[in-house]
């Protein structure tokens, strides 16, 4: 009997599952139907032999047409009922109602249709997402920026949604970090490893330049946990800013720092480490173990062998903070 009853539950699944397939899946719905009769009206003209190719746009969210909210090429370049008629028989046709882009480009004869006009008709659908919600108001926004000036929506794949090819999208505009990047010490956004908006948010932010959080230190600490803290010793300048010591695009010293020690060191730290009346710390009566152990007390007005031997970090090696008992000065 149980032997019996699943064959007839297999009987039943691989039927009923063919019914099912025959009934609806071979057969698109109305509405998906309707979409593509809609697009056809642009797609009869507008194919892979054009200079500008749009039909990829099939193997993109915006051209599944097994989602019945996908919109056709009319809900975002509009009816065009006077590009597609032609009715005055012009060598040259009007212009869809809704043309994107960010410039004008060379081969075309069309003018781009106004950042606002574009960007309304992009949050028509794209209006529901927490990167959305500030771009009212922010940087690119305020400067006329398309949403086209960045995103390609008739390619399989969108540069600017891939770290590999999002940093020449930014790049295109952002030449000044185009060339940090290029420094010896920089973020592996150029290896592919780090995109630009691992710490921008070129929609809107409430932060400083775009950042993803709401201060430079929170952004940093994303990835830079190990900094964040809290320590027993703090030092200032890192709980100020990060950026009052690193540069973050790139730098020609190591660990993308704004100068090379002791010198930015001693941006802050002005006093004479070596001399015996003052301490790297500025303390009264001086540092006379540091002084002995560089080679003997050395006399009122003795070069300043740190400096020149470049080693602050030999000692203070903690400069982001320390939890030591004995790190008040960052030692280890």
């Amino acid at each position: 009997m149980n032997a019996l009853w699943r064959f007839a539950a297999v009987v039943l699944l691989v039927f009923g599952s063919a019914g099912i397939h025959n009934s609806y899946a071979d057969t698109p719905s109305s509405t998906v139907k309707k979409s593509l009769d809609r697009d056809a009206v642009c797609t009869r003209c507008h194919d892979e032999n054009e200079q500008r190719p749009v039909l990829s746009i099939y193997k993109t969210p915006h051209g599944v047409k097994a989602d019945e909210r996908t919109p056709s090429c009319q809900s975002c370049h509009g009816e065009s009922l006077a590009h597609i008629q032609n009715k005055a028989g012009a060598a040259v046709r009007p212009a869809p109602d809704v043309l994107f882009g960010y410039r004008k480009p060379v081969h075309s004869d069309y003018e781009r249709a106004t950042a606002a006009t574009q960007n309304s008709t992009c949050l028509t659908c794209h209006n529901h997402t927490a990167k959305l919600a500030l771009w009212a108001g922010s940087q690119h926004e305020n400067r006329d920026i398309p949403c086209a000036a960045c995103h390609k929506v008739h390619v399989d794949r969108d540069p600017v949604m891939n770290k590999v090819t999002q940093p020449d999208v930014c790049f295109a505009c952002h030449q000044t970090q185009r060339a940090q990047m290029h420094k010896i010490s920089t973020h592996p956004v150029l290896a592919g490893k780090l995109g630009c908006s691992d710490c921008h948010n070129p929609m809107g932010s409430t932060g400083p330049t775009l950042l993803i959080k709401n201060s430079v230190n929170e952004t940093c600490y994303t990835c830079h946990a190990d900094k964040r803290g809290p320590f027993l010793w703090e030092h200032g300048p890192v709980v100020d800013n990060c950026l009052n010591c690193h540069t973050p695009h790139g730098s020609n010293n190591p660990t993308l720092l704004k100068q090379r020690p002791p010198y930015l060191c001693q941006d802050c730290h002005s006093g004479d480490h070596a001399r015996m009346s003052f301490s790297g710390s500025n303390l009264p009566g001086g540092n006379a173990y540091t002084a002995k152990a560089l080679g003997g007390a050395y006399p009122q007005g003795a070069v300043q062998v740190q400096t020149v031997g470049r080693s602050c970090l030999n000692c203070h090696s903690m400069v982001h903070g320390s939890n030591s008992p004995a790190g008040a000065k960052f030692q280890r």
